[in-house]
């Protein structure tokens, strides 16, 4: 019963809390329920708990990349990808976006970040298809392994890490927060 309820008001609280994701839903409801017959409740809570974290640290960053969440969402998804690895290389690359050369759409530093994209969205779908294709099929599937390869810089695997740990942490706190208040009911 308290699992049950967690669920229920995870997916009230998550739907509510940033008004750019409540407008880009707003007007789907059927989309919305197909999402959650389509996957276990448990995988759309974890995706909504993910969501929710990097909304919570982007804006704590003030970065410019806090309307682009759903962007990262559907291209660490679309590519099986840790949701928190783009978010963290585009932290260290660019503090999430505030530094990129203009209209670029490259918050990676992807091609030394000289390389245009069209849109956020297609640049992160292009890097996390790089990612997926060249280092995750190829063995490189932790910051530390993608690190050599993607970076000169001997540091840049822990800075990545230490932008992911955030994410993590922040994670964790919400989830111990929600737990609370499910065992108290």
């Amino acid at each position: 019963m308290g699992k049950i309820f967690l669920y229920i008001f995870l997916i009230v609280l998550l739907l509510y809390p940033s008004d750019v994701f409540a407008s880009k839903e707003a007007g789907s409801s059927a989309s919305l329920i197909q999402e959650v017959q389509e996957s276990s409740i448990d995988e759309y809570v974890e995706k909504s708990v993910k969501r929710m974290v990097i909304q919570i640290v982007l804006e704590k960053y003030n970065a410019p990349l806090s309307s682009e969440v759903d962007g990262f969402m559907n291209a660490c998804t679309n590519y099986n990808l840790d949701c928190y690895l783009l978010p963290s290389i585009a932290g260290l690359e660019s503090s999430f976006g505030k530094f990129t050369y203009p209209e670029s759409h490259n918050p990676f530093g992807w091609g030394g970040g000289h390389i245009m994209f069209e849109s956020w969205e297609d640049g992160f779908m292009t890097v996390a298809k790089g990612l997926s294709e060249r280092y995750v099929a190829r063995g490189a599937d932790t910051i530390e392994t993608i690190g050599p390869i993607y970076a000169a810089s001997p540091t840049w695997a822990q800075r990545v890490r230490y932008f992911h740990n955030e994410f993590e942490r922040v994670e964790r706190e919400k989830t111990n927060y929600f737990r609370e208040l499910t065992l108290t009911k």
